[in-house]
Parts: C-alpha cells; structure tokens; sequence
C-alpha cells in the first residue's frame, strides 16, 4: 500500500513538472524557430514556454529590406528592448535552451529583453538558433554580457528549423 501511494505521489511530481530541470524558451516570429523548439523539447524531455511580444510582429516588421522596418530599427538600436507579454519564470530549472532566430547575425532584441528578466544566476544556459543563412555569430556571448552574472553560458548552434530528434539529440550530449 504504501509503495502505490509514493508511486501515485512520484508519479504526480513528474506529471506536473515539478521534477523538469531542462526548458527550452523561444521566440518564432514565421514559425520556424517555433519547430525547432518544439523538436528540441521533445529530444530532451524539457518544458517549453513561447516568448511572446506585446505587439505582434507583422511581415512588414520583419522586411529586412526595409531600413525603416521594425526589425531592422530594433536590430541597429543597441538600447532597443521591445517588450515581452507574458511572464516566464525559469527559476526551478538548471538549464535554460533559448531558443531565437538569427536576424543580422545577432539574437532579436526580444531576447535582451527575456535575458535581463530573468535571473540565470546559477544557470547554464544554451543558444539555440534558427537562419536564413548566417551562422549564430556572437550571439550567445552578446548575451552572456547582459545575463546575470553567475549564468554559464554554452557554445549555440544554429539548426534547419526541420533538424532530425538525432541531429539535436547528437549536438545537446
């Protein structure tokens, strides 16, 4: 009897995430950084929270041929911190994937944002990226400079949005 009722109690804390120490946090504005996440979540058995902006993101705001469009502005303005919607709370975790794609070679700022949020203190913290074509750059270490200090930030990867479980699987071991 009381060996079903640990189960049932062991069994609850698993169920309700009380036992996760992994989370992957992203933020998609076409999708594909949205697939990826998911698939990573899957492959490490992790949580999964979207960082959602306040305001929604429009395909005109993400022109990257435009000078003057949303993206781009925030992109070439280093104090640029657009603001999140919902709140995510990392602190129960020991590792925090973040998730983002890759415009001009940086994290969106949307990410700053998250970062300087959150408390990382304690952390390891692993970037994760989707792109179009460049490479994750010096994202992560951008990152790492507006992190709590004690955060200990990996080397990221950028990944096809459509990366195979073995792929993710392979680069997290």
């Amino acid at each position: 009897m009381k060996k079903t009722i640990l189960a049932f109690i062991f069994g609850g804390l698993l169920m309700s995430g009380l036992s996760a120490k992994t989370v992957v946090v992203y933020f998609s504005a076409t999708g594909n950084t949205e697939r990826l996440s998911n698939t990573v979540a899957k492959v490490l058995e992790a949580d999964i929270f979207e960082i959602e902006p306040q305001t929604p993101y429009t395909n005109a705001d993400l022109n990257w041929r435009d000078k003057q469009s949303r993206s781009t502005v925030e992109c070439n303005d280093p104090k640029s911190r657009p603001a999140i919607k919902n709140k995510i709370d990392v602190s129960s975790y020991d590792t925090v994937v973040i998730a983002f794609p890759i415009w001009w070679s940086f994290a969106p700022k949307i990410i700053y944002t998250f970062v300087e949020s959150v408390d990382l203190n304690g952390k390891t913290v692993i970037p994760i990226a989707t792109s179009g074509g460049s490479g994750i750059g010096r994202s992560g270490q951008e990152l790492q400079k507006i992190a709590s200090k004690g955060a200990t930030f990996k080397q990221g990867k950028v990944f096809s949005s459509r990366a195979s479980e073995t792929e993710i699987r392979n680069f997290f071991k």
